[in-house]
């Protein structure tokens, strides 16, 4: 940044670069990062942050794929991909009928950014898998016998329905890292405990590298006391886990799904799209947290 240049208008001029491809990419992992992103707990900007992330990164010159496992389709939607009923989904997927490069989609989003979208036929799956083999397994055994790097995937995200549910479960045996974001309200981390102690039964019994590696605050409003106070709690009971980036609350952020569009399509200049940029900057510096364990709380 230049001398003469605000703050404010260095910002902007990143985010034009980003948005036309003249940015610098990011430096590449050294092997692909699966990461679930999970929050039983509704409405604390878990889709938001899967694809904004996603395209953050995949803008970076990044290969991103997004799993959506939410029947809902949300993350679906965002990304711009057909997810009408029949189309070939996430259910193929854990039912091992398709591979993960016949089912990937182009988001019209980013060169490099592809989802394999939800359908309604995810929606009785739960009830399917109790009967079958490997139930808590499908999508890991499934990306396993992928090689995700040759398909020029950087990341995975795997976006999760708002329960701890099989689907919860198949998505985090089948990551190396979780991403939690918590929202700087009220309640903020109600439900959290029950979330970690379901995380660590997967370490313990069905996955045991799997890491909670970030904690995103979300939903912050830097003019109430309230918002402070709990982004404070937070950071300290996850300590280094918590991404210094916060997403501010914003009203462009919650419209830009409505319009198949993440934030970075509706608003590049806008305070949530920089912010989730410097996020995924911030998540694709620091790297997992390997073989680090987040205890609940007894």
């Amino acid at each position: 940044m230049s001398d003469d240049e605000t703050p404010i208008f260095a910002a902007a001029r990143q985010a034009s670069e980003v948005l036309h491809g003249d940015a610098p990419s990011l430096p590449r992992p050294a092997e692909t990062r699966i990461i679930t992103i999970a929050n039983q707990k509704g409405g604390v900007g878990k889709t938001t942050s899967t694809v904004n992330l996603a395209a953050a990164l995949a803008m970076r010159g990044l290969g991103v794929l997004v799993i959506d496992m939410d029947p809902q389709g949300n993350a679906s939607t965002a990304l711009g991909v057909d997810h009408r009923e029949g189309t070939p989904s996430s259910y193929e997927l854990l039912m091992w009928e398709e591979a993960v490069e016949d089912l990937m989609q182009k988001s019209p989003h980013a060169e490099r950014l592809f989802c394999i979208p939800a359908t309604i036929d995810l929606a009785g799956s739960e009830i399917e898998l109790v009967g079958l083999e490997h139930r808590e397994r499908r999508l890991a055994e499934v990306l396993v016998k992928e090689d995700l790097a040759s398909l020029g995937l950087d990341y995975v995200f795997i976006d999760c329905p708002p329960s701890l549910g099989l689907l919860t479960v198949n998505a985090m045996v089948a990551a190396q890292e979780v991403l939690i974001p918590i929202q700087c309200e009220y309640y903020a981390l109600e439900g959290v405990g029950q979330l970690l102690r379901n995380v660590e039964l997967i370490q313990q019994h069905l996955n045991p590298s799997l890491v909670i590696s970030t904690i995103m605050l979300t939903m912050y409003d830097g003019r109430t006391k309230l918002a402070e106070q709990v982004a404070g709690e937070v950071r300290q009971h996850f300590g280094d886990r918590v991404l210094k980036t916060v997403i501010p609350r914003s009203v462009k952020v919650s419209e830009a799904p409505g319009f198949g569009m993440t934030i970075l399509q509706y608003d590049a200049g806008s305070r949530g799209a920089l912010a989730y940029l410097d996020a995924a900057r911030e998540l694709n510096t620091r790297g997992p947290v390997l073989g680090d364990r987040v205890e609940a709380e007894q």
